[in-house]
């Protein structure tokens, strides 16, 4: 009876799978990443998981998390493949947005310059969010941070108040030959609004294509330089802006934020689904609780819940997302935000010990982020 090895190989079955795989990332060098300019080979955007029983099982990673970008992206593949390997081979192709933390160097053609993008979004309009997008830049760079704010809140922009920018206005330089747009530094945090573009009485009355495009200048006409943060501060729901800026900018994650009432937070589960949708695909860092309490100046000990109590903290056990605190409704944070000076820059107070946690929490959240990621790829 013959000895047979344990384990048995045809002899040439490794030099099939290297020359199968050789094969198939010289038949994706055809295949161009539209925003990137380069083939996605060259670019690394291309991990082969499998290639047995006539199935080659790919991963590829893509710039813009559109639906239909991805589609394209796996036509594009299926299509090179057949060509070149032939019509027998069956071709499965997992098309994958580059993760915000990837996006670096000429994996990135929008923001080369700028670590983490956070937009904050919420449901329904009234329910202070930004107020938290200015505090929370200002206090990412006390925190020593380079923090950038994009406030695309474009019917109802409020940062140059917040900020007490309103009267000035953006300089114009030249860099590479093409003219950009300089932000406005104050606090530490450099800003850009449709606000500085106009009148302060002036109401903005543009439909859809005008507000994407001058989003599209914010973004890709000025000149941001290097951020570790830059906070995006959107539009309240669930509409076109959004789609707009997710589509045009490789945003890292998204924190929502909600007061505790219900009719709130019914929107803001709103906002946490649109995240969630597999054209978008942005992971939630985490929900603020905007308005939590009240505290009377002349009863610190005691606090009453106008809108409901841990409506917020609830909805972030619920959806298994980070809480990452409370702000309480409290008069000198209002005024702060009229005189153009962030609560979080009043020391001493209640209301900057808050978001100083606040941040603190985005901080750690963030560190986490790419563990969150890896874990949810695993289970998935």
């Amino acid at each position: 009876m013959p000895s047979w090895p344990h384990t048995f190989v045809h002899p040439d079955f490794n030099h099939i799978m290297s020359i199968s795989r050789q094969s198939i990332f010289e038949a994706l060098q055809n295949v161009m990443e539209p925003d990137l300019k380069k083939d996605i080979v060259t670019l690394g955007l291309v991990k082969i998981n499998d290639v047995q029983d006539q199935t080659i099982d790919l991963q590829v990673k893509v710039s813009n998390p559109a639906m239909h970008s991805k589609m394209r992206m796996r036509e594009a593949c299926e299509f090179a493949i057949h060509r070149t390997l032939g019509n027998e081979w069956k071709v499965i192709v997992d098309v994958v947005p580059i993760a915000g933390d990837e996006r670096s160097g000429e994996l990135r053609k929008v923001l080369p310059g700028v670590k983490h993008i956070i937009a904050v979004a919420s449901g329904k309009g009234g329910v202070g969010k930004s107020t938290v997008s200015a505090n929370l830049a200002v206090g990412l760079a006390r925190a020593g941070h380079s923090v950038g704010l994009l406030d695309a809140d474009i019917y109802g922009p409020s940062a140059p108040t917040m900020f007490d920018i309103v009267h000035e206005r953006p300089k114009v330089i030249e860099k590479d030959g093409k003219n950009l747009l300089e932000p406005v530094l104050q606090y530490g945090v450099k800003v850009l609004s449709i606000g500085f573009f106009a009148d302060i009485n002036q109401a903005i009355v543009w439909r859809g294509a005008m507000a994407n495009k001058a989003l599209s200048q914010m973004v890709n006409d000025a000149e941001w330089g290097p951020l570790d943060y830059l906070i995006i501060d959107l539009p309240p729901g669930t509409g076109d802006i959004h789609l707009s800026m997710v589509q045009l900018v490789p945003i890292s994650a998204a924190i929502v934020v909600s007061t505790p009432q219900e009719v709130a937070l019914a929107d803001a589960r709103k906002g946490i689904a649109m995240f969630g949708l597999a054209g978008i695909d942005i992971p939630i860092l985490g929900l603020i609780e905007n308005m939590a309490w009240f505290t009377p100046a002349e009863l610190p000990e005691n606090k009453y819940y106008i809108f409901g109590k841990d409506g917020v903290k609830n909805l972030s056990e619920d959806q298994g997302i980070p809480y990452l605190g409370a702000l309480p409704l409290v008069q000198s944070i209002r005024e702060a935000g009229d005189a153009g000076r962030p609560a979080i820059l009043q020391e001493g107070t209640e209301a900057q010990s808050h978001i100083d946690s606040i941040v603190a929490q985005v901080e750690k959240e963030m560190r986490m982020l790419p563990f969150r990621k890896k874990k949810a790829t695993t289970e998935a």
